[in-house]
C-alpha cells in the first residue's frame, strides 16, 4: 500500500507549486533588476538637472551679478540653497573648479574621496562633456551593486566655459529602499502562490487524478468470475481515450483467458493422452524385455530342475545311508532355491513401477541387474566388467526404472557384441560399466566393443521405432524408453559412438544430498565380473 505522501495528488501539488513559486520567484528577480536600472536611471537623470540647477546659479552670480570664486565659496546664503538642492536631488556631495582645474567650492563631506572627485572635475575640464562614473561594491536587493554614482558635468553659461562640477551620491538607501518593498513583494508572492496551487488542485483533481482514481478503483476491484465493468468515457481528452483503451484491453483480456483456458484443457488432455501412450511403451517394452529373457529363465530352470529328479531317483535307493540321504536333500534345496532366486528376478523386474522417488543406490542396482543377465544366453560370450568408482551413488529415482533402462542398455550392448563365429570358450565383446564422480552428481558409462554407430544414425538412437538391428530382431524403442525414463527423471542422457570401434551410452544423474557410499560397492569394489 503506497502512503498518501507518494500519492498522484500529492505529486501535482509539490510540482505544481515548485513550478508557480518558481516562475514567480524568476519574474520578480526580473522585476528587481528592472526597478534598480529604473531607479539608477532616475538617479542620473536627477544628479543632471541638479548639475544644471547649480550650473545656472553659479553662472548667474559670475556673469550676472560679476561676484568672484572667493565670493562665492563665502556666501553663506549661496552656500545653503546649494546644500538644499543636493539634499532634495538625495546627493551627498559637490565638487567645482575653474577654468585652470583649481578647486573652487565644495560642499559636503568628500573626505577620502576629494581627490577622485577632483581628477573626474578635471577630466571633465578636458574633455568639456558629461560624464558618470560607478564605484565601491555593496549588497544591493539580490545580488551585488555599486556602492556610489559620481556625475560630473562642464560650467557654460551664456556661452562662457567657467570650469567643471562633479556631484556625488550614496546608492545604499537606493537599495534599502528597494528591500523593503521586496518584503512586501514576496508576501504577495507567497499568497499568489497559494491561490494558484489551490486552485490548480481543484482544476487537475476534477480533470486528471479524479478519473485516474476511478479507473484504479475499477481495475482493482475487478476480479475473476466477475461481470466485466463499463469504463466508457466519453471525454475527448486523453483521459477519456485512456479510459476507452482500457475497456478494449480488459475486454481482450476476458477473451484471451477464455481461450487459454480452452487452450490449457485441451493441452492438459493431451498431455494426458501422451503421457498414458508414454506409459503403455515402457510397459510393452518391459513386456518385450521380460519375454526375451524368458527363454534364458526356461533354461535357466531346467538345469536344476533335471538336477533335482536325479537326486529323487538316488533317494529311491533303499541302500543310501543317513548321511548320503542327508547330502542329496541339501544339493536338491540349493538347486530348489535357484529356480527360486532366478523366478523371484524376474518377476521384480516384470511388475509394475510405482513411479515414487526414493532414495536408491546405483551400485546396488548395477549388480542387480548384472547378476539377473548372467544366465541369458545372449550373456554367454559377453564379459562384463563393473569398474564403480565413485565414491557416492545415492540418487533420488524410481529404481523399477532405472534397471529397466540398464536392461535394455545391457541388452542392446550385448547385441552389437554377438558374433554367431564364437565358439563356445571365446568371448565376443567386452562391456564396461564405469560409475565417476561428477561433482554433485554421478556419471554412468556403458562402453562396449561392439560394431559401433555412424554418426548419420548416432543423431536418431533414441527416437521412437529406429533401430540399426535386423528387421525382425529388435522394436527401435529400447534406447527411446531409456531416454524417456531418464528425461522424465529431470536426467540427461547421450551416446557416443565410433565406426568398428564400439558404442558409450552416459547417463548423469545429481546426487542425493544426504546418500553416501553404498554397500555394494565395497562387495563389488573394481573387479571384473565375467559372464
Amino acid at each position: 500500500m503506497r502512503f498518501p505522501f507518494y500519492s498522484l495528488r500529492t505529486g501535482v501539488i509539490a510540482r505544481l507549486a515548485f513550478l508557480i513559486l518558481s516562475a514567480m520567484l524568476l519574474i520578480n528577480m526580473v522585476m528587481v533588476k528592472f526597478s534598480e536600472k529604473d531607479l539608477i536611471d532616475a538617479k542620473l537623470q536627477t544628479g543632471r538637472l541638479l548639475l544644471n540647477s547649480i550650473e545656472q546659479k553659479v553662472g548667474n552670480h559670475i556673469t550676472s551679478q560679476h561676484r568672484t570664486w572667493a565670493q562665492l565659496k563665502s556666501d553663506s546664503r549661496f552656500k545653503k540653497e546649494i546644500n538644499r538642492l543636493l539634499r532634495a536631488g538625495g546627493f551627498s556631495g559637490a565638487l567645482v573648479v575653474n577654468r585652470n582645474g583649481a578647486k573652487v567650492l565644495e560642499y559636503g563631506s568628500w573626505g577620502e574621496r576629494e581627490q577622485e572627485g577632483l581628477s573626474i572635475c578635471r577630466d571633465t575640464l578636458v574633455a568639456k562633456r558629461h560624464s558618470c562614473n560607478f564605484s565601491g561594491s555593496i549588497w544591493g536587493v539580490i545580488w551585488l551593486a555599486n556602492e556610489r554614482v559620481k556625475i560630473s558635468s562642464p560650467l557654460l553659461f551664456d556661452g562662457r566655459f567657467l570650469g567643471a562640477m562633479t556631484i556625488y551620491a550614496e546608492l545604499k538607501p537606493l537599495y534599502e529602499k528597494l528591500r523593503k518593498s521586496e518584503k512586501i513583494v514576496l508576501i504577495y508572492i507567497l499568497l499568489n502562490t497559494i491561490i494558484l496551487v489551490l486552485f490548480g488542485i481543484y482544476l487537475l483533481s476534477r480533470t486528471v487524478v479524479r478519473p485516474i482514481h476511478r479507473l484504479l478503483s475499477i481495475t482493482e476491484q475487478f476480479k475473476n468470475g466477475e461481470p466485466f465493468p463499463n469504463l466508457a468515457d466519453s471525454s475527448p481528452n486523453e483521459i477519456g481515450r485512456l479510459s476507452r483503451s482500457l475497456n478494449m484491453m480488459l475486454k481482450r483480456l476476458d477473451e484471451n483467458k477464455k481461450e487459454l483456458k480452452a487452450h490449457i484443457s485441451s493441452l492438459e488432455k493431451a498431455n494426458q493422452d501422451l503421457r498414458q501412450a508414454q506409459d503403455e511403451i515402457i510397459k510393452s517394452e518391459k513386456l518385450a524385455s521380460v519375454g526375451r529373457l524368458a527363454a534364458g529363465v526356461a533354461h535357466e530352470i531346467g538345469n536344476p530342475i533335471g538336477i533335482t529328479l536325479g537326486y529323487l531317483e538316488l533317494l529311491k535307493d533303499e541302500t543310501l545311508s543317513k548321511e548320503e540321504s542327508r547330502d542329496f536333500l541339501k544339493r536338491m534345496e540349493s538347486e530348489i532355491s535357484r529356480i527360486s532366486q532366478t523366478i523371484r528376478q524376474l518377476l521384480d523386474f516384470s511388475r509394475p513401477a510405482s513411479g515414487e522417488m526414493e532414495q536408491t543406490g546405483i551400485h546396488d542396482l548395477i549388480m542387480e541387474t548384472v547378476n539377473m543377465l548372467k544366465p541369458q544366453p545372449m550373456m554367454a560370450h559377453i564379459k562384463i566388467r563393473p569398474v564403480l568408482q565413485a565414491s557416492k551413488d545415492a540418487v533420488r529415482a524410481d529404481p523399477n526404472q532405472l534397471k529397466q533402462v540398464f536392461l535394455n542398455i545391457i541388452i542392446n550392448a550385448a547385441d552389437a557384441m554377438t558374433n554367431e563365429e564364437v565358439s563356445n570358450d571365446e568371448i565376443a565383446g567386452t562391456l564396461i560399466i564405469k560409475t565417476i564422480d561428477a561433482g554433485d552428481s554421478i556419471e554412468l558409462r556403458f562402453e562396449d566393443t561392439g560394431t559401433g554407430i555412424s554418426q548419420q544414425e548416432l543423431a536418431h538412437v533414441f527416437d521412437p521405432f529406429y533401430t540399426t538391428k535386423d528387421t525382425g530382431t529388435g522394436t527401435g524403442l529400447g534406447l527411446s524408453v531409456c531416454y524417456r525414463i531418464i528425461e522424465g527423471m529431470g536426467r540427461s542422457i547421450r551416446a557416443e559412438s565410433t565406426q568398428d570401434e564400439g558404442t558409450t551410452i552416459i547417463i548423469d544423474i545429481p546426487l542425493y544430498h544426504e546418500g553416501s557410499r553404498t554397500p555394494a560397492l565395497e562387495r563389488a569394489g573394481d573387479k571384473e565380473i565375467v559372464v
